[in-house]
């Protein structure tokens, strides 16, 4: 058995590994800002009232809108 190699290979091309979410709101908030950040994906948590906290309990127990995020983020640094 070799040590040197990782057991699961499955996230090595994952550009999302590694990467929280609390680290991908907290870009895209400052990237964009709010207001913009609420124009591009239209959910609540961006455009009424809207913290870093709020954002995240919504975006954790809602798998359809983190995916949203996770895909504005990945367009976004591919641009940089």
């Amino acid at each position: 058995m070799d040590l040197d190699k990782p057991k699961d290979n499955s996230q090595i091309n994952n550009p999302l590994h590694g990467v929280k979410l609390a680290e991908i709101v907290q870009y895209l908030v400052s990237f964009y800002g709010w207001e913009e950040l609420g124009t591009r994906i239209k959910i609540n948590c961006f455009n009424s009232n809207p913290t870093i906290k709020s954002s995240l309990k919504f975006l954790r127990r809602t798998p359809w809108a983190r995916t949203k995020v996770e895909e504005l983020y990945l367009r976004t640094i591919e641009k940089q």
